[in-house]
């Protein structure tokens, strides 16, 4: 933490260091073999003590049950650490000494150097495709938090590096539970097999109420410490809250029709969290996504106290329609159907998909759809930030990188609120 970090640094991954020690850590473990795999944390917010709750379950859930142990953990602030350790000590598989347990921007590559075989990637999104890299080049299998990027810089970073992956026969999956979740799955699959005819259109929802509360400004703080405590209110860090949360929805569609919109217009502005505390992201987006064969997604969400909530997707077939919400999902059409609402806990289902593939040597990787899905959300959020319509080609070629010139502890002004139709 005592050396700051420019850009270039920050995103540099390749190292002798870190060549030298990959070549010593198996890729896959074989099919049928019982090593142990030892788990490394990199975010200890409440994502990631979540996910490391669910990896754990995950692993004691699968038959055989996985033998595997979480060994280390990575985070800015020494309170993640310890609130992390606190959660999960009296757990048979949390095996975290002092030793493992690493604060400070370049914690990350000390659990990568740790002896881990895989990690869970919980950071805010803004570090989330630099931290993507260096666990690709060192060898190590990882469970990615959604989004995996706030902006086309990181996006196309990620892609690149999910094809790494692919070679080395490293698994990747995001947390884009709804993939995993047996009513999805089915409905998909419905969907797939003709149950509601020629997709025409479709809706997805976020809209709620605010996350948690800004934490106050502690005396002697400075502004990248600030703004990574409260990393949702930033874009660098956060993406907004279109990319960062209603990405989910955004996923499914892109899952429904098998593949990404070609352009966007969108509206949206900040009307109901205006305060300074709250950063400088919006409150509410509107967009029209337009996929091939003239198909229209409406897509919106809102952080809106004392609001009608909404958090689903919805598909209109030319025989029907599909209907979801986590949990439950159904389908009108010339056959109803109706989702058993009994079912595994997607989140812990994730991790069992994603263990069982490296036991059996068949890695899954999400690299890629994830990184479109993502790219998907920030075109949205472009689209209304600027007032323009955004196409696919221009966002994914896009030089847009939120990423400060100079990650180190000390100044950051806090960029403007974005108008549409004056520059950013």
């Amino acid at each position: 933490m005592t050396k700051p970090l420019s850009r270039r640094d920050f995103v540099k991954t390749g190292s002798a260091a870190t060549a030298a020690f990959v070549a010593s850590v198996p890729l896959v473990h074989a099919a049928g073999q019982d090593k142990t795999i030892s788990v490394g944390v990199i975010g200890c917010g409440g994502r990631g003590r979540g996910a490391t709750e669910d990896i754990m379950n995950a692993a004691e859930a699968l038959k055989p049950a996985a033998n595997l142990r979480v060994v280390a953990l990575g985070d800015m602030f020494k309170s993640g650490i310890d609130g992390t350790r606190r959660q999960h000590r009296e757990k048979a598989l949390f095996k975290v000494t002092d030793e493992n347990a690493f604060v400070g921007l370049d914690a990350y590559k000390k659990v990568l150097d740790a002896g881990v075989d895989l990690v869970v990637l919980a950071t805010p999104p803004g570090f989330r495709p630099i931290h993507f890299a260096a666990a690709i080049e060192a060898g190590k299998h990882v469970f990615f938090e959604k989004p995996v990027a706030v902006d086309p810089v990181g996006v196309r970073k990620v892609m690149e590096y999910g094809k790494k992956a692919a070679e080395k026969k490293l698994g990747v999956v995001t947390g884009t539970q709804r993939r995993h979740e047996k009513c999805y799955l089915e409905m998909m699959k419905r969907i797939n097999d003709g149950a509601i005819g020629e997709v025409v259109a479709g809706r997805a929802y976020w809209n709620g109420g605010g996350v948690w509360a800004p934490h106050a400004r502690q005396e002697g703080q400075d502004d990248v410490s600030y703004q990574i405590r409260n990393w949702y209110y930033y874009d660098w860090l956060c993406g907004d809250h279109i990319v960062e949360q209603h990405v989910h929805n955004v996923d499914v569609m892109n899952w429904a029709l098998k593949g990404h919109p070609l352009r966007a217009v969108a509206v949206g502005g900040r009307q109901s969290r205006t305060a300074p505390e709250f950063g400088h992201i919006w409150d509410h987006f509107a967009v029209d996504f337009e996929y091939p064969n003239s198909v229209h997604v409406l897509s919106m969400c809102r952080h809106w106290n004392n609001t009608p909530g909404n958090v689903s997707e919805a598909l209109v077939g030319t025989k029907g329609r599909a209907m979801s919400t986590s949990g439950r999902c159904s389908i009108d059409g010339a056959e109803k159907w109706r989702s058993d609402p009994q079912q595994r806990n997607p989140y812990v289902q994730e991790h069992m998909d994603l263990l069982e593939s490296i036991r059996e040597g068949k890695p899954l990787n999400e690299a890629q759809q994830i990184a479109e899905s993502t790219l998907v959300a920030i075109m949205g959020r472009e689209a209304a930030y600027t007032g323009k319509a955004i196409s696919w080609d221009e966002i994914l070629n896009s030089n847009l990188s939120l990423m400060p010139e100079k990650l180190e502890l000390g100044p950051l002004p806090v960029r403007p609120i974005p108008v549409p139709g004056k520059p950013r």
